[in-house]
């Protein structure tokens, strides 16, 4: 047939003609024989051809593995392979499955993951001296030279890649950036998608939405076909900015390609809105994906679960994770977490509970993020020995506790008012090594700040100086609220005054503070004073200002002022909550007063729920 006596196919040319001269012989029919026959190739000594495309130089290695005598190398045209049922088949390596020791060209990588089948990534020895190289290394020219003494071959990209993600995991940006642009624009590596999206990735966790920007374009021209993935992290990069006339431009430019927008692309848009402080936008756009007719994932439904679980929404929270279940699509640990979360924020342990068996019925195991979860529930509720149940359970199954857990057992007891107990648990979290964060310091601080003790405050805010922690906002708007309520005027000015000097930066919080203690007192122009300074300080009042001014006149029953006041919140666009309404009621002193804040109150609530979504 004219083929080299040496290439693998004239081999099975010859092996086929032998198969015939024996079948001759033992008087085979011709139909068994033909079966026969391609069996005994298929079985033959070449299992597969994997191809592989690696270096810019004009052609394609073909790798060809025998079981014999290992790795045959050829060159051939790149795309077609012998699969291993013995059917010729084309491949797009873009699309190729991670394998165990096989190329990670162009594969596995996702958005929000390190692989698709969530293998992660095992470093070889020269990967962990490439990793410690570039972690210490900050000058990129030493690290391009460094690259530049690599070898390219398929090990040194696998070795490439593998840092890349493994970085990734850590959220270590600028290695990542070095690395990927050292690939795309100084090796002689072929140009691949996947590390397009790792560079753009670590652009975006950086802000630098122009760096993502010139990088997707560079994907463009360098004639890469871009993935689901490059716009998701497109679009997140710009929501993290605050872009969001970018991230709908971006939508489009998926679907001019030829892609239409998957769970995947929802996703990343409606974690970057959430990220970037725009729920109500977030619920849009989960809205868009319905009417759109894209499927809803796990990760969208625990993403929207979140999402009303912080807003105090508990019931919108369980509301879509009864839709999902109806949908068919099954939570994950991380759904059953959030959902937990929601109804802990609220202080509804029964429900959190409810929800952690439910989760253990649908043989999931719970976490320490999970245990954490329901232990907040009981804490929030106002029952700490509950949560020191559940922190005795977690230890007993398994779980280790972490630095969340101890924190959450300090906050449980001083809400509780046992401040000995809290002081208990911060000790013991010291004594086993776990080292306190500035929070663990802040929930221990306002253990005793409930108890009034100001001396063990101030020994607190202390320690934090001593251990390097410099006391932020929180710490200080404690101390603030700890001084005002003891009467003791001349500090708590004093450190807002070192606040409004120094670098410390002054929130609304603050001056809500100061509003509700000066009304308490009867300070009514001091308390008015800082009101109307609140502009220009381009702070915006909230619900809590409006309701600690109108409590300072609910409690002297001046009924109209607090009429006018409350017309001034509803005029500004600031909607009241249950806490405004029973401060309104308070200052009735009539029949006739609580009928006609109860009909405002109705009125509102209804014209509330006509200009929400439904």
């Amino acid at each position: 047939a004219g083929l080299h006596p040496c290439s693998p196919l004239s081999k099975k040319t010859l092996f086929s003609s032998h198969i015939f001269l024996l079948a001759g012989c033992l008087q085979i029919p011709n139909s068994k024989l033909l079966f026969y026959t391609f069996m005994l190739l298929v079985r033959c000594t070449l299992n597969h051809i994997f191809i592989e495309s690696r270096i810019r130089n004009g052609h394609f290695r073909r790798r060809e593995k025998n079981s014999s005598s290992g790795d045959v190398k050829k060159w051939k045209s790149d795309r077609v392979y012998i699969d291993k049922h013995g059917k010729w088949r084309i491949f797009d390596h873009k699309k190729i499955s991670r394998k165990r020791c096989g190329s990670l060209r162009g594969q596995g990588w996702k958005y929000g993951s390190g692989f698709v089948d969530g293998i992660f990534p095992v470093l070889s020895p020269v990967a962990h001296q490439i990793l410690n190289f570039v972690r210490k290394e900050v000058d990129p020219n030493n690290v391009w030279a460094a690259l530049d003494t690599l070898p390219v071959t398929h090990e040194t990209w696998d070795d490439l890649i593998n840092v890349a993600v493994q970085l990734r995991l850590n959220k270590q940006w600028d290695p990542i950036a070095l690395i990927c642009q050292w690939i795309l624009y100084k090796s002689s590596f072929q140009t691949d998608v996947m590390c397009y999206n790792l560079l753009i990735d670590a652009y975006g966790q950086k802000s630098l939405y122009k760096k993502a920007e010139e990088t997707y374009v560079d994907l463009l021209q360098a004639r890469c076909i871009p993935t689901e993935d490059t716009y998701a992290l497109l679009i997140k990069a710009y929501c993290a900015c605050g872009l969001l006339a970018k991230a709908e431009a971006a939508f489009v430019d998926m679907r001019k390609y030829g892609l239409p927008p998957s769970a995947i692309v929802y996703n990343a848009y409606i974690d970057g809105l959430m990220k970037a402080g725009n729920p109500q936008r977030a619920i849009e756009i989960f809205q868009r994906l319905k009417n759109d007719g894209c499927q809803p994932s796990t990760d969208t439904y625990t993403l929207l679960i979140n999402l009303h679980g912080k807003a105090s929404q508990s019931y919108m929270a369980l509301k879509l994770f009864n839709e999902m279940r109806s949908q068919k699509c099954r939570p994950d640990i991380c759904t059953y977490t959030a959902l937990v979360n929601a109804f802990a924020r609220e202080g509804l342990c029964e429900k959190a509970e409810e929800i952690f068996e439910q989760m253990q019925e649908d043989k999931l195991e719970p976490d320490v993020y999970t245990y954490n979860a329901l232990m907040e529930a009981y804490s929030r509720a106002g029952f700490p020995y509950g949560a020191a149940e559940i922190f005795s359970l977690m230890r007993h199954m398994g779980c280790e506790p972490d630095r969340a857990s101890y924190n959450i057992m300090v906050d449980a007891y001083g809400r509780a008012g046992l401040h000995e107990d809290a002081q208990a648990v911060f000790n013991e979290m010291k004594r086993l090594g776990i080292t306190p964060t500035m929070k663990s310091h802040m929930l221990l601080l306002c253990a005793y700040s409930r108890a009034r003790n100001v001396d063990k405050c101030e020994e607190i805010v202390n320690q934090m100086s001593e251990s390097g922690l410099e006391p932020d906002t929180f710490v200080l708007n404690s101390m603030m609220h700890l001084y005002g309520r003891l009467g003791q005027f001349e500090k708590m000015e004093g450190i807002l005054t070192a606040m409004e000097k120094g670098p410390y930066e002054a929130d609304i919080s603050t001056y809500n503070i100061l509003i509700n203690i000066y009304g308490r007192a009867g300070f009514f122009e001091r308390m008015e004073g800082i009101f109307q300074s609140l502009p220009s300080k381009n702070l915006k009042p909230d619900v809590v200002t409006w309701t600690s001014r109108l409590g300072a006149y609910s409690r002297k029953k001046l009924y109209a002022r607090c009429l006018e006041i409350f017309e001034e919140m509803i005029d500004a666009g600031c909607h009241p909550d249950g806490g405004t309404a029973k401060v309104l009621l308070s200052a009735c002193s009539s029949e006739d007063q609580i009928e006609q804040v109860t009909t405002v109150i109705r009125t509102m609530h209804k014209g509330m729920e006509a200009a929400l979504p439904a």
